[in-house]
């Protein structure tokens, strides 16, 4: 046996255990995110599929807090775009963070999609539109620390959930799930910083 063999068998195992280190340091440097006293979980998971959180913020009004809200993909986006064209399971998780009357709430999504939309494609949009504002309407008001979920499901649709309660059918048309994103990642988001940290740049 030449020495080259003998060294490169001596070295077997060191490279072994870094080969485990390397492919354990995704899900280790996986962390949560804290935005607005809210701990967003590094993963969570939608019917049997495990997303990461890709970045989380809050959203301002003036100087208030509104709520806070966490992105999670299947894989880390950095653009709109990349989070648009993304396959596969996406959330939006939004904690309040102070009590809001939700139909009013409810009226300012429908504006966020349709100042991110031209005029014919939110036009498409607008019975979903209506089915979403209502839906916001009959809980009257969102209290600090409610949650609403914003889940897009291929196959299914986009399926709002709020206070731990599916709100009815999904919205089938993949154009709704990312008209809803427009309100946070379109041109004229809700609020710049929130865009940024949902799409993981940070200060």
């Amino acid at each position: 046996m030449t020495s080259s063999i003998r060294r490169a068998l001596r070295q077997w195992p060191l490279c072994c255990a870094l080969a485990t280190f390397a492919l354990a340091l995704p899900a280790q440097a996986a962390q949560p995110i804290e935005a607005g006293g809210v701990s967003f979980a590094p993963t969570q998971s939608v019917q049997q599929t495990a997303l990461v959180l890709n970045g989380a913020g809050v959203r301002y009004k003036t100087v208030f807090k509104v709520y806070a809200a966490g992105l999670y993909l299947e894989k880390p986006a950095r653009t709109p775009a990349e989070v648009l064209t993304q396959p596969g399971k996406k959330r939006m998780e939004v904690r309040m963070l102070r009590e809001i009357d939700s139909s009013e709430l409810g009226k300012l999504f429908a504006r966020g999609m349709e100042d991110n939309m031209d005029k014919i494609a939110f036009s498409r949009l607008v019975p979903g539109v209506l089915r979403m504002s209502q839906i916001f309407s009959d809980h009257k008001k969102l209290d600090t620390g409610d949650v609403f979920l914003i889940d897009w499901v291929p196959g299914a649709g986009t399926i709002i959930t709020v206070r731990g309660k599916q709100q009815g059918e999904p919205f089938k048309e993949p154009e709704f799930f990312n008209a809803l994103m427009g309100i946070w990642l379109g041109s004229q988001p809700a609020d710049w910083k929130l865009k940024d940290a949902l799409l993981g740049k940070v200060d």
